[in-house]
């Protein structure tokens, strides 16, 4: 007896063969931007052109090239490309840069940038240049949706998050104002990134891992993930991820270690809270004593630099057996701010208690005070809040998150 053979079942909707490259909008010139595309974006862009699949393969190879490892934002100058092929790409794409809008630089070289987007946004970013190591701090977010009490940061609202092009964008302008193109891994001025500029960058995981993928790039920009430390306030569904998926240095915003203080300070602490992160943090993927997790420490009058909180900061990190170092930062000011930095005397105290305990605990010299460029400083816009408009922000951020 024959039986009758199965038919597939049919595909339901409409099948479209042309590839539609990654949420590419086009920028209010009608172009096309190409920066922060990945190489298999970039040829999905060009076929969503009308450009040939093995031409579009080719050209993507030579475009990624010339983007992220001579970092040209021109196509005139690409050499290798045909002349009517350059004046096709310059029709319908750019390789953009972000607007700046200002540039500072302190009395102690460190430079901040304020950044606009296309669509009118503003960022910021900062570079510290070191006598061993130049570091840049980028931003993930226009403004940020944490409300860190002592961050200038956190009294702004979330505007969106930062496109990968826009958080590459930045480690490009850097090294185009340093002279560092074409990329190399010798003689650099910018050798490390902390993701630590505005906004909470695992509450913009995506973008902010393409992104971090292109800066690692053996044929691109070329930067060790080694050095690369990615700064959380303690977002710890997405830690394993970023370790898994990123896979560079964690650095985590304690800054407290009782649930009280925490809870005032960081009020994700009230969402997540601090024994629940250094779980966190003892399961990171990657971390041992060569690759340390770096707890950040704002140092607060009267508020978390006592000896006992020195005190409960070494046992905690001795009960999750953390490959860990404290770095103890002396409060910046800004205007509007409820709290004020410990005494020097007091900090040093701090710090001798935790290398007493055998972990390192060194303070950060503030950098670039006077353009307001240091840790917990970067803010965009100008305006000032009162006390009470402050404290009605955060009560709106913390109902958001629950």
């Amino acid at each position: 007896m024959n039986h009758p053979q199965p038919v597939a079942m049919p595909i339901p909707g409409h099948i479209d063969p042309v590839p539609v490259p990654r949420d590419l909008k086009p920028r209010s010139d009608g172009r096309i931007d190409l920066l922060g595309l990945s190489r298999d974006d970039l040829r999905m862009a060009l076929e969503t052109a009308q450009l040939e699949p093995r031409q579009a393969k080719l050209r993507a190879k030579q475009l990624w090239h010339w983007i992220y490892n001579r970092g040209a934002t021109d196509f005139a100058v690409m050499t290798d490309i045909a002349k009517d092929m350059r004046v096709w790409l310059e029709q319908r794409f750019v390789v953009s840069r972000p607007g700046v809008v200002e540039a500072q630089v302190s009395t102690d070289g460190t430079r901040k940038w304020l950044l606009r987007s296309d669509d009118g946004q503003d960022y910021e970013m900062v570079f510290i240049p070191d006598a061993d190591r130049g570091t840049l701090c980028v931003s993930s977010q226009v403004g940020c949706t944490l409300n860190c009490r002592f961050c200038h940061t956190g009294t702004m609202r979330l505007v969106r998050n930062l496109t990968p092009g826009e958080i590459v964008g930045q480690v490009m302008l850097a090294r185009d104002a340093l002279g560092e193109w074409p990329s190399q891994p010798e003689g650099r001025m910018l050798t490390n990134i902390v993701m630590m500029g505005m906004g909470e960058p695992l509450y913009n995981f995506d973008n902010v891992r393409d992104a971090l993928k292109l800066v690692m790039d053996g044929d691109g920009l070329a930067l060790s993930k080694r050095r690369i430390t990615l700064s959380t306030a303690g977002v710890v569904p997405m830690m394993a991820r970023a370790g898994e998926e990123i896979g560079v240095n964690l650095a985590v915003s304690l800054h407290a270690i009782t649930k009280e203080v925490r809870d005032e300070i960081v009020p994700l602490n009230r969402k997540y809270g601090i024994e629940e992160l250094l779980q966190a943090c003892a399961d990171y993927p990657g971390a041992n004593n060569a690759r340390r997790i770096t707890f950040e420490y704002v140092m607060l009058k009267d508020k978390n630099d006592r000896d006992e909180d020195a005190h409960e900061l070494v046992r905690l990190i001795r009960k999750y057996k953390l490959p860990a170092k404290v770095n103890l930062i002396p409060f910046n000011p800004w205007p509007g701010a409820a709290y004020d930095c410990s005494e020097p005397e007091r900090i040093a105290r701090f710090s001798d208690i935790i290398f007493k305990a055998g972990i390192s605990a060194p303070v950060r010299t503030p950098r670039g005070r006077d353009i307001m460029a240091a840790c917990g400083q970067l803010k965009s816009a100008s305006e000032k809040k009162s006390r009470a408009e402050l404290d009605r922000l955060a009560a709106e951020k913390q109902a958001a998150l629950g």
